[in-house]
This record gives C-alpha cells, structure tokens and sequence, in this order.
C-alpha cells in the first residue's frame, strides 16, 4: 500500500502538495456525477500542475451518465446544446492520495461551473452546497456524521459468498453481529483501510460487524463541514472498494447483496449549530426542542418526493421491504431502530437526528442536500410532527414511502417538496437518468443486475 503521502491539506489552497510528495507518478483529475461515479482523466504529473491554478473541462453531460456510463438519450446536456464543456475546479479538499493503486497516485476531486464562473447546477456537490448556503444565511451550521455499511464478498463464482477467513480459511455459514473474530479473521485488511482513511483525511471511527454474512460498518466522526462529510462518504466508497479487490474480495454497498440478509444502509446523524455554538435541538430535556420536532416534520414530509435519492437504483427497493432492518413506514421516535427517524438517546447537548431510510448504494452529496434541506424547510414552516411512536413501526398503519422504483421516479416528478430540495436542472437530468435507467433494467437477468450494481454503487 502507497502509505507515504502526507495527510492532504483543507482550506482555500491545495498549491504546492505535489511539490510535497515527489514520490506521486499520476493524478486523477475526477468529480462526481448524478449516480455516485467518479468521472474524470488520468494526467502525467509532470502536467497536472495546471489543474491547480486552470482546471480542466468536461462536457456537462459527463456528470449526467447513467449507471453503464451511457449518455442519456433525451438529455439537452448532449446533442442540443453541442455536447458543450463545463469548466472543472479543484474543490476545496486539494489532493489526496489514492493508497488502493500500486503506483502512487494523487486524486485531485473538482466540481463544475460554467465559463461564466457560476455553479452547474446538475453537479451534486453543488446541490449540497446551495443547501448549506441556505444554512449559513441564517446563522445555523449542521454537524453531520454518516454510517457506512458495507459486505465483503467473495464473487469470484455465480453464487455470492462471504470471503474465506484469512485466518482460518474458512467461510463463516452466517452473520456475526457485533462479533470480535470476524474484526479479527480481516485485522489486515482493516488495518490497510484505517491507514488510507488518515491518508485521505478521512474521519474513520468505530467498525463493527453487522447482521449479514460478511457485513461490517464503519462510522464516520461528527464533523461541523457537510460537504467534507459528504466527500468523506463519496472517497471512502472508493478507498474501500479499491482495497477490498487488492485483499481478492470485493467490497460492495450495494442497498440487497443477499436477499435473506440484511440490506447495506447509510444512516446520517445530525444536529444544528447556532451563531453561539449552541445545539437548536437541545432545551435541556431528553425531548429536545420545538425545532427538532419541526425539523422532524420536514422530514417526514418530504421523505417521499425523496425516495429516489435515498433508493436510486432497481435493487434498491429489495432492502426497503417490513421486517428487515429498513424502514418502510413514515414515523419518528426516540431510541427506536424501527423507525424512519430515530432520536438517540444522550447527553442532551448532543441531541440529534438520525435519518434511517437511504441504502448505502446513495450518491452521499444529494442525500445530505435532500436531508438538511428537508429540516431546515420544516424550521422554516414551523411544521408541527406527529407524536413519535412505540413499539415496532412495522407493525403499525403508517404512510409509505413509494414502494418501487417507477413509483419513486413518479414521485420526485410531481412532488411540490422535489422543488424545495433541490434545483430544477438537476431534478430534471436525475428524471431523465432514472427513466433511462428503469427502461434499460428490465433486459437484465437478475445474476447481470447483481453484477451491474456489486461494484459500482
């Protein structure tokens, strides 16, 4: 593993890094399109210089591929417009390493503009961030963390399977919840990834096993910066993906490897910071504030117009399905895994929101748009929640999300909510996407849509 590049610097500037690390032979020069992929160039160092200071171009249509990499057929961002180029900038993460490849390589994440210096406004990473500029007009800061779930898989067959022990050469026949020897069976492995995480200034916390055969999480640590959490979440999908395939497994979030198992989640837990630093979500009672009940309603509401980007994909709807570690009904409550919306318990000046609904096959920059974009609109409204419940949610008559694919396309379509997330160049290209998408799947065997998704979401 290429473990020698200094950690990569934050802030308005990533001049001079490559100077720092001589030992880096390439970079890529890559942003992240609608479904999650990174798109981009491999550039000889001795020419990536100029990325820095000139960026590069793309055509805008780059960013709006669907999950083959295909141009979208009815897209104005292709033939209409002449296939035209946006302009492409670093962001302000600068350049980080990319530990997975054997030849040092350096990853420099851009997002685009037009040649008039303004926003595309397809971009995700912009989505995320006209919703936090919506946040800092009004004094307020989200703390975000995510929780990454994630199988191990042994695909080198038709049939998945759980890869062999690398201790014992064995295959584990069922899950290990929270379970010491199989952290242990991949110590190597994980170790390898924690080292890329510091590497890449990736906030890595606590990893558990999970309840699939194979199946583990990783957290990542509370950071008051949604849009480095959200590269986080979008560089450690890379990382972990690239390390598992060196170790001869893949690793995959994909939302349903496993039918009888269950399914890869991404949960979002947050909280609001005032100009003070005060948490909004804290009154000094395990209850928490009137804002976080309006913040919950926003959730709520908008939820549904949301599926889409919580589940954008055909095997995304296996996962959200009663009884299997996913929620399917709308409701809130405190300290209950079977609800959409969950108030851990704690200290009360930790008080918080977690956001149970999306798979972990998201794109991380519009589910964090969708999500505090949501809340802060039910701040806004001063909606009032439901009464949270008890009890197991699935047992309860509760409002759905759309329960297929189609539906959730139908639903971001039409839903007067799709509006006040997200802007309607992006909307539209993600309608365009999906209906693609929906069309082209139904060619597809089901062992040729697992193979489609194990490795690409």
């Amino acid at each position: 593993m290429n473990d020698t590049a200094t950690t990569p610097p934050r802030g308005d500037a990533p001049l001079g890094w490559l100077h720092d690390n001589p030992h880096i032979h390439s970079v890529r020069a890559a942003a992240c399109d609608l479904n999650a992929q990174a798109r981009g160039k491999r550039i000889p160092r001795r020419f990536a210089h100029k990325l820095e200071t000139e960026g590069t171009r793309f055509p805008y249509s780059i960013l709006n591929l669907d999950i083959w990499g295909e141009d979208i057929e009815d897209s104005p961002l292709v033939f209409d417009t002449g296939d035209a180029d946006g302009i492409l900038k670093p962001t302000d993460r600068g350049f980080v390493p990319m530990p997975w490849l054997d030849t040092p390589t350096a990853m420099l994440p851009l997002w685009m503009y037009h040649p008039d210096g303004t926003a595309f406004a397809g971009d995700p990473r912009h989505a995320l961030a006209r919703v936090l500029a919506d946040y800092t007009a009004r004094g307020l800061t989200p703390v975000v963390a995510t929780e990454m779930e994630f199988y191990l898989i042994d695909d080198s067959t038709r049939q998945l399977r759980v890869p062999k022990s690398p201790v014992s050469g064995k295959r584990r026949p069922g899950a290990e919840t929270l379970s010491m020897r199989q952290l242990d069976a991949f110590d190597n492995f994980f170790t390898q990834l924690y080292d890329a995480c510091e590497a890449m200034d990736i906030p890595a916390n606590t990893a558990i096993s999970e309840a699939g055969i194979g199946q583990f999480e990783i957290d990542l640590a509370h950071q008051p910066d949604a849009l480095k959490a959200a590269d986080d979440a979008w560089l450690f999908k890379l990382a972990l993906r690239g390390l598992a395939r060196k170790h001869g497994f893949a690793a995959s979030f994909m939302a349903k490897p496993y039918p009888d198992y269950a399914g890869n989640g991404m949960h979002v837990h947050f909280s609001v910071l005032d100009r003070t630093g005060a948490n909004i979500f804290d009154n000094g009672t395990p209850e928490g504030s009137p804002l976080l009940r309006h913040a919950v309603a926003g959730l709520l509401g908008a939820a549904p117009a949301s599926t889409l980007i919580f589940a954008p994909h055909a095997n995304s709807y296996d996962r959200l399905v009663p009884g299997a570690h996913a929620p399917t009904g709308l409701a809130w409550a405190y300290e209950n895994r079977t609800s959409a919306i969950r108030i851990p318990s704690g200290p009360n000046a930790a008080r918080r929101i977690e956001h149970r609904v999306s798979g972990g096959d998201v794109n991380p920059y519009l589910l964090l748009a969708v999500i505090l974009a949501a809340a802060l609109r039910g701040i806004e409204d001063g909606a009032d929640a439901p009464a949270p419940i008890t009890g197991n949610a699935y047992d309860l008559d509760l409002p759905r999300i759309p329960a297929t694919w189609g539906e959730a396309i139908a639903r971001f379509e039409t839903d007067g909510w799709t509006r006040r997330l997200l802007p309607e160049g992006l909307i539209q290209n993600m309608i365009l996407t999906k209906r693609q998408e929906l069309r082209d799947i139904e060619t597809l065997t089901e062992h040729e849509r697992m193979d489609l998704y194990l490795d690409t979401v």
